[in-house]
């Protein structure tokens, strides 16, 4: 379990592919006080496993599933990634409930500074889109953020200059990938609604578990 609060950016100094998977090998300080081998970290909001590690890297393996719906088949030595370990029991909850299970991906648009903040618009496929909600909870990048506006087939975030230099997020320009997480509430009320949210969820008919919208606005939801 993560919070999406990046704890420090580190770099890929090593990354092998052997079809259909792969190895990841990252230099970084921060993440590694504490960490033993089967931790867990995020990378770019991956929840990856640490198989190695030494006084300033660890290293990962990268299943087939992971490359099919990431971006880290586009990592290349050189780059920088976003880097958090996994949630400490009494730590505080700063950001939401991450996973690190990507759902899919998105496109950077653009990016449009105002005032002291960068708008950054991202383009994603219907089915991530359908279980954004705006001023609710999106994991880019392994980064907790929030929706600030919603379109048609795209939606957008706004950064503080502190998110903005503490990750990787500001240095990606148009058309390059970004990894998605949905707030994993919104995935649960969909699936217990039987897969209608976002296109019967008007209607007051049961879905397959029994549960209406009707239901869930009745006790606060």
């Amino acid at each position: 379990m993560f919070t999406g609060i990046i704890e420090e950016m580190g770099k890929v100094t090593g990354i092998s592919v052997k079809e259909p998977s792969g190895e990841i090998k990252i230099a970084a300080r921060k993440v590694l006080e504490g960490t033993k081998i089967g931790d867990s970290i995020a990378v770019n909001g991956v929840c990856l496993t640490v198989t190695k590690r030494g006084a300033d890297f660890f290293c990962a393996d990268i299943m087939a599933e992971t490359f099919r719906r990431s971006s880290l088949k586009q990592l290349q030595n050189g780059n920088y990634v976003n880097l958090e370990r996994a949630m400490a029991a009494d730590g505080r909850f700063g950001g939401h409930i991450v996973s690190g299970h990507i759902d899919g991906v998105g496109e950077i648009v653009s990016q449009s500074k105002e005032g002291n903040a960068v708008w950054v618009k991202i383009k994603t496929p219907p089915e991530i889109l359908r279980l954004i909600v705006l001023k609710g909870s999106i994991c880019i990048d392994g980064i907790s953020l929030t929706v600030a506006k919603l379109e048609n087939d795209n939606f957008s975030v706004s950064i503080i200059p502190h998110t903005g230099g503490e990750t990787t997020l500001l240095g990606k320009k148009p058309g390059e990938l970004v990894n998605l997480e949905n707030d994993v509430i919104g995935k649960y009320v969909e699936r217990l609604l039987g897969g209608q949210l976002g296109t019967a969820v008007e209607t007051t008919s049961k879905s397959e578990s029994g549960i209406t919208m009707d239901f869930l606005m009745e006790h606060g939801f």
